[in-house]
């Protein structure tokens, strides 16, 4: 003890010694500074003593804080003054750069004032600024101090001092005589940058000041910068021009619109006035800027501004900061602007820190990559790192993957970077040295490569004229025939040469397995913009007709390269996704000829099937079997909302329009509900297409043909059962006709420029059609939000269309008036009488109301909600939207990491080693056991994967996948085991699939007979061998409903699985896997059970199918059966293939949890090599179940004291029940809409409420159960006195019976001898009516609500 206190006596005195030493230097510097910047009154400073005033806060800085310099001069001769302010600058040295080399490490931050002469505030409070750092910095200031040790800081306080010189102060207009926003050669700096949609490059010459500026960035590598002007109040960001460079109201949107909305918001929002987004400036009182930002172009078009330069050409982030109404303010207003602009300009300079940040090295030596080329997938704009292999990428908070690219070295990408908000997440790259091709190209690695614009003009016009004189469209070039190859490799580079508007994807293969190639352009590619429609071309369609395959190859070249300089194709293109297939018979086109002019060689596909006869027809029946190319086109169109499409067609010249057949198979008129709209969209193409409108085209082939405007109803001119266009029309919300292109079907090579020539404005104006009529949105009148497959209905035309996932929709019209309805379920209906006009389209949108909730005039229902400020919570539902979102869970399989394909089965042996591999490898998330055992002694495995494996966590959603029921169906084995190892491949990897696994439970059964598996034989596609236990028992029979009786005699198999995992009644989802067809039924097999909730299993159901490419088609194909149509792939059991004892009704029924059985293809057991493909095909769907356990109603019961109440029952709509598990927590599926809940406990009051679960996200409830106070509908005191009193006097009665009955108690003992024998059956039937039947003890607290209190419950996301 003695030794410890003189250690801390000597420790005491050391500390005191060095605060003595160290205080005079600190104090020094403390009043060095404070006598450099004295708080004397702010006011303008003339260039001579601003030179002064800044030459002097430097030399009075502390050491190594602060250097000045010159980076040029005015036209004048003016230095243009930098003050660098930074902790740590080493000593100043003979030779080097003015101001100094960079710090490695340190981001390098810019603030330019004072480029327009006569807006001169950013002087005074540059000056304040650098001041109050310096004093900061040397006076202990910790957020000061963090800054300056962290930022290098470069403040150029005047751009243009000549200017500043000829200005007058109070001159808030710009009007003064002296003028001075030019410089002295009467240049506007800020239009005298290059520009990336300048029409030519500017004359530097005349600018000396911006050739300075220019100079500078060039030496360095600056990372943020803001520019500080007068004249409003708000902060605008890039771009500041765009391509058609309209005056104003045009959004010019940037690759990083998104990091410069949050850097102009860091500014504004410490901005006591800019927030508020009302400048009140004179004479501009009701301009306002929303959060008090604005996107250049969009306010107004400024061409040749710095900002855009900073951005396009230095990789530097700057936005354009307009600090007080007046230009140049008085004096005497300084002192409250430095004050409202104090805090944004130091919460500016701190956001230099977001993002991601580190070193790219030489994984040998360990050296900085100089100039290493930073790639962020999904952002087409690159930044290079600095001369020590530092780079600093600023990025909002979200998850990034992120590519370090070095000509000489392989390149290295990190996945699934996760960016907070505050300090830039540290991302260091190693890349390996290797030999590199001379033409190595960074741009397969990144969106883009060359600057452009994505704008955002108002509404295209669907009469827009025709370009003029004054601007001529550059026109195709690549004028010949492509064959498959050459074709791809078009395609492909127009893909990589146009990413910001292009994304070249497949809809599947031919029957020789070519791609199905389109292109789909749009400004913002892969993503359905909400309200935009959506358009497609598809050519080739008979292999021998190519005109259209080339047309479109010519039409992806034409909008390509004229979209950002040519006015109409830049309209279309922002306005509209297009898609364009240039052949969907690839085959077909190889075998066909050059100058074939009415041939069929080459006309079919490969099978030698027509496949404008493949598609199902509403008059006939296909007897043809459904081809891969029908296939992938009907599965495409299911996919996206397209609006408008043609066919192209050649053989004749003439617009086809539905439809193409009728009943009676004759040339007759065969008119759709929609004929007036067909009409009008033929004409709008046959207009344009002189010769086609003409009507005879083909006189010396077809001499009295003759086509009124170049126009035919199909069925009229011939019938043509099982077309394409029709099927658009009947099963989608697509308009379709078909459009013969010419009389030669395969004409020469040297023809094709004709044919652009005669088709070009055609295809253009019938893309713009798709604009015409009415859209909208139908939205939810409660939370605002839209409504997924609403019904627009039009009175008196029987074609109803449905709405998208935003609830968007379009429906075509002619011009008229029209009552339009929007319904859907759950709401009422609302209808609206539209004026449609003969240009452009209607925007009408409808507000739904909510069915059956009633409130009371004045009254305000109260929303019984849990707490959903938990930011974890808001994550994760934002991942199950996204992840319910088009292609949402593409993206995820996309960003996932490892193949986990099957490619071969496993034996048994083979199953348990793979699952006990898993269990040894992922030990933190997952848990093997055993069910159980199969007949022959084999163990059935169950793989639990969770964050918390085998731990009660009630509050998860829990979801089992079980396989093999049928030994002889193996797929769905496999199938199961491939998901299990990717489930735990990409933990902690992949961000979407890492929230999923610690949201979820997931049961993974693989095998539950594992003795019929063993028997049975690969490629047995009809063969029953296994498909029983070792006992002769078909399982899926032996879930019969008598179970608590009987369980004794169970198959072993049975008694497992629902002992240990059905009656557990813990699952909110089952899917079982199964073999022998495509597609998926739910509740019941029985055909006696009446299904109380069959709205959500079907639906269920549906999503797993919808998520499948072929099965939602509902054409299983399966041989002798290849007529058989299950509607949407969804089907209930029993009207498939009814059976009693199955394990699904036993599911739904006993374990309280829904199940669906998924049949994964036609063949039982195919090889092998099928499994790859097997795998392919329902990933998706499988993790599409993930996604939906997490949706339906989450709920809570608690009493009014807080208390939990578990084992509560929750009875849905009047019929399905659930109970609460342990802290009070249920979870249910349901479908989309309106339901009613009822929660029932004893010693409670019922409680009714009504929730509204969405499609996209969960519903939640927070149920608080008021204590019973009525008995018998009387009051409980009542109840309880009268009960004492009754009781009292039944005691005494007691008494003097048994008195008088004692003596004659030996006549009765036999009769209660005989009674006791019964007992036992008694309770055996009173057991049976509590679980079996839907009459329980119970069922008078679900009928009595005469003293309940009715809620309606509105959802809300957790």
């Amino acid at each position: 003890m003695a030794c410890a206190a003189r250690g801390f006596g000597r420790a005491l005195l050391l500390l005191l010694l060095c605060a003595v030493l160290l205080r005079p230097a600190r104090a020094a510097h403390i009043k060095k500074a404070e006598a450099a910047a004295p708080d004397e009154a702010l006011r303008y400073l003339h260039s001579a003593e601003l030179g002064e005033a800044l030459r002097a806060l430097a030399a009075a800085a502390p050491p190594g804080l602060a250097r000045l310099f010159s980076i040029g001069d005015s036209v004048e001769g003016r230095p243009l003054w930098v003050l660098r302010l930074t902790a740590g600058l080493p000593p100043e040295r003979d030779g080097e750069e003015p101001g100094g080399a960079a710090l490695p490490g340190r981001p390098q931050v810019k603030l330019v004032g004072n480029m327009h002469g006569d807006e001169p505030l950013a002087r005074p409070l540059l000056l304040r600024l650098a001041q109050e750092l310096v004093r900061g910095w040397a006076g202990g200031d910790a957020r000061i101090g963090r800054l300056l040790n962290s930022t290098d800081l470069y403040l150029l306080l005047s751009l243009n001092p000549d200017g500043f010189e000829r200005a007058q102060e109070g001159d808030c207009g710009g009007d003064g005589a002296g003028g001075g926003r030019e410089n002295s050669r009467g240049r506007d700096l800020n239009r005298s940058f290059p520009d990336q949609f300048g029409a030519a490059e500017p004359d530097l010459e005349p600018v000396p000041e911006v050739r300075a500026l220019i100079a500078w960035m060039s030496r360095n590598k600056f990372l943020l910068s803001g520019n500080l002007h007068g004249g409003s109040v708000v902060a605008s960001y890039p771009y500041d021009d765009s391509p058609t460079h309209k005056p104003t109201g045009v959004y010019s949107k940037s690759a990083d619109d998104e990091v410069f909305r949050y850097l102009a918001k860091a500014y504004a929002s410490h901005h006591p006035i800019m927030r508020t987004g009302k400048p009140n400036c004179p004479g501009e009182e009701r301009e306002t800027f929303q959060d008090g930002i604005t996107n250049g172009a969009q306010w107004y078009d400024v061409e040749g501004g710095m900002q855009d330069y900073n951005y396009v050409w230095a990789n530097c982030f700057e936005i354009t900061l307009e600090l007080s109404c007046c230009k140049y303010p008085p004096t005497s207003e300084l002192q409250q602007e430095w004050e409202n602009n104090r805090d944004s300009l130091l919460a500016f300079i701190e956001q230099v820190h977001i993002g991601v940040k580190g070193f790219v090295r030489d994984a040998i030596t360990g050296a900085g990559l100089e100039n290493a080329t930073i790639v962020v997938a999904g952002i087409a704009h690159n930044i290079t790192a600095g001369r020590f292999g530092d780079y600093h990428r600023l990025l909002v908070p979200g998850t990034y993957n992120v590519t370090a690219v070095v000509m000489g070295y392989t390149p290295v990408t990190r996945e699934n970077i996760e960016v907070k908000e505050g300090a830039a997440t540290e991302v260091d790259f190693s890349l390996q040295p290797t030999v590199m091709p001379a033409s190595f190209n960074v741009t397969q690695f990144t969106a883009t490569s060359a600057p452009a614009s994505t704008i955002t003009p108002t509404p295209v016009q669907a009469e827009a004229p025709s370009p003029t004189s004054l601007h001529q469209p550059i026109q195709p070039m690549d004028f010949r025939h492509h064959h498959f190859s050459d074709m791809e490799i078009f395609l492909r580079r127009y893909a990589n040469e146009y990413p910001k508007i292009t994304r070249l994807y497949s809809v599947g293969k031919s029957v020789e397995l070519r791609e199905l190639y389109v292109m789909e352009i749009s400004d913002n590619p892969g993503v359905h913009e909400a309200g935009e429609p959506e358009f497609k071309y598809i050519g080739n369609m008979h292999g021998n007709e190519v005109v259209g395959r080339e047309l479109l190859l010519n039409l992806i070249e034409y909008l390509c390269k004229n979209f950002g300089t040519d006015p109409e194709v830049t309209d279309l293109v922002q306005n509209t996704r297009i898609h364009i297939m240039p052949s969907m018979n690839p085959d077909g086109y190889e075998k066909s000829q050059e100058g074939d002019r009415g041939g069929t060689v080459g006309r079919n596909n490969s099978n030698n099937y027509d496949l404008n006869r493949n598609f199902p027809d509403q008059f006939v029946h296909v007897a043809d079997p459904p081809q891969p190319e029908t296939l992938a086109v009907m599965t495409w169109l299911k996919t996206y909302p397209f609006v408008l499409s043609a066919n192209l067609h050649g053989g004749s010249l003439v617009v086809n329009y539905p439809f193409d057949d009728d009943e009676q198979g004759i040339a007759i008129y065969s008119k759709s509900p929609d004929d007036a709209v067909f009409q009008q969209l033929a004409l709008s193409y046959s207009k344009e297409n002189t010769k086609m409108y003409q009507g005879s085209p083909c006189k010396d082939m077809y001499p009295t043909e003759y086509f009124p405007h170049g126009i035919t109803n199909g069925a009229q001119w011939y019938n043509v059962p099982g077309g394409m266009q029709d099927w658009n029309y009947l099963h989608t919300n697509c308009f379709e006709v078909t459009i013969e292109l010419g009389c030669v079907k395969y004409p020469k090579a040297e023809e094709l420029p004709k044919y652009w020539e005669q088709n070009r404005r055609s295809l253009l104006q019938f893309m713009k059609q798709v604009h015409r009529g009415v859209w909208g949105f139908v939205l939810d009148a409660v939370d605002g939000r839209g409504i997924l497959n609403a019904t627009i209905s039009v009175a008196d035309i029987n074609h109803p269309v449905t709405t998208y996932k935003d609830g968007d929709y379009w429906r075509l019209l002619v011009q008229g008036t029209y009552k339009i309805t929007a319904s859907a379920r759950g709401y009422d209906p609302v209808t609206k009488t539209v004026e449609v006009g003969s240009k452009g389209g209607v925007q009408v949108n409808f507000t739904l109301s909510r069915t059956d909730i009633k409130v009371e005039e004045g009254k305000v229902p109260v929303l019984n909600t849990p707490d959903t400020s938990d930011p974890n919570e808001k994550e994760f539902e934002t991942l199950i939207k996204d992840l319910s979102a088009e292609n949402g869970l593409e993206r995820l399989l996309l960003t996932s990491s490892g193949n986990v394909a099957p490619y071969r089965y496993r034996s048994y042996k083979d199953l348990s080693e793979f699952l006990r591999g898993l269990y040894l490898n992922y030990p933190h998330i997952t848990n093997l056991t055993s069910l159980g055992q199969s007949v022959e002694f084999r163990q059935i495995w169950s793989l639990e994967i969770s964050n918390k494996p085998n731990q009660s966590e009630p509050e998860e959603p829990k979801i089992r996948f079980v396989a093999g029921i049928h030994g002889n169906a193996p797929v769905g084995t496999e199938l199961l085991l491939s998901l299990a190892e990717f489930l735990c491949m990409n933990y902690k990897k992949n961000t979407a699939v890492t929230k999923l696994i610690d949201r979820t439970r997931i049961v993974i059964v693989p095998s539950l007979n594992p003795d019929g598996r063993e028997m049975a034989q690969e490629r047995g596609c009809t063969s029953k061998t296994g498909h029983t236990n070792a006992h002769g028992r078909d399982l899926d029979t032996d879930f019969t409903s008598n179970y608590s009786r009987y369980l004794g005699t169970r198959e072993p198999e049975t008694k497992a699985i629902m002992e240990n995992l059905i009656l557990k009644q813990d699952f909110s989802l089952s899917v079982a896997l199964d073999g022998g067809s495509l597609l998926v039924t739910y509740p019941y097999d029985n055909p006696s059970q009446t299904a109380e909730n069959k709205e959500t299993l079907k639906h269920l159901a549906s999503v797993y199918a919808n998520n499948h490419p072929l099965m939602h088609l509902g054409q299983p194909g399966c041989p002798n059966k290849s007529d058989e149509n299950i509607p949407g792939g969804v089907i209930r059991g029993s009207e498939w293939h009814s059976h009693l004892g199955s394990m699904k009704d036993f599911s739904v029924t006993f374990g309280h949890c829904p199940e669906i059985t998924v049949y994964t293809g036609c063949c039982y057991f195919p090889s092998a090599g099928q499994l790859p493909s097997l795998w392919a095909e329902h990933r998706k769907s499988l993790l599409s179940m993930l996604v939906e356990v997490h949706k339906g109603v989450h709920g809570f019961v608690q009493d009014k004291s807080g208390k939990a109440i578990s084992k509560a029952i929750i009875v849905l709509n009047e019929g399905l029940r659930v109970y609460t598990k342990e802290g009070g927590y249920f979870h249910v599926l349901l479908a989309p809409g309106l339901h009613s809940i009822s929660a029932v406990a004893e010693g409670y009051q019922q409680k009714h409420v009504k929730v509204f679960v969405r499609h996209d996200a969960p519903s939640s409830v927070f149920i608080v159960f008021d204590t019973e106070n009525r008995i018998f509908g009387l009051p409980r005191e009542l109840v309880v006195t009268v009960a004492g009193a009754s009781m009292s006097a039944l005691v005494l009665t007691a008494c003097i019976i048994w008195c008088v009955c004692s003596i004659k108690s030996n006549r009765h003992k036999d009769g209660f001898h005989r009674l006791r024998q019964h007992h036992d059956d008694y309770e055996d039937e009173i057991r049976m009516m509590s679980t079996g039947s839907k009459k329980s003890l119970l069922s008078h607290e679900f009928q009595d609500e005469t003293d309940t209190e009715e809620e309606t419950l509105y959802s809300s996301k957790h």
